[in-house]
């Protein structure tokens, strides 16, 4: 059994494969414009990752709408249309169960944003910043 099975590891090499083959298929599906919906006609929705569950039974697809406006509709219309799109991942995945679709918005570009403006703040710049004049150096190795 993989490390993921008991408790929480890194996912297995099928896990990661399977995710990336649902995350083909749903973002083919959206790219087509294969669903129809108001709110999926008015917005592009990018699938940008996708995480399996250990039994290959579940997966969570993180998306995006262009310019991360009206995320609450959108993760409406998708989960209005969960059933068509589990269908359709099916038929474009061999598996022997379609997995159940759950579907989350991506806040990875977020985090990096946050994790971004710490590391240009003053504060983080003063820590990293190397002392000039000997005298400082010699404070600073205290």
């Amino acid at each position: 059994m993989s490390r993921s099975h008991h408790g929480g590891g890194e996912p297995s090499q099928r896990m990661l494969r399977v995710a990336e083959l649902v995350r083909h298929a749903v973002s083919e599906v959206l790219s087509r414009n294969e669903i129809v919906d108001p709110v999926l006609e008015t917005h592009v929705v990018t699938a940008v990752r996708a995480k399996m569950s250990p039994d290959l039974k579940l997966a969570t697809v993180f998306v995006m709408p262009l310019g991360g406006a009206d995320s609450g509709p959108v993760l409406a219309a998708l989960d209005r249309h969960k059933a068509y799109l589990r269908g359709e991942v099916a038929r474009r995945i061999n598996l022997k169960f379609a997995p159940d679709l759950r579907f989350r918005i991506d806040d990875s570009f977020d985090n990096a944003q946050k994790i971004d403006a710490l590391l240009n703040s003053e504060k983080v710049r003063r820590d990293l910043r190397q002392p000039t004049d000997p005298a400082d150096r010699d404070e600073a190795a205290e």
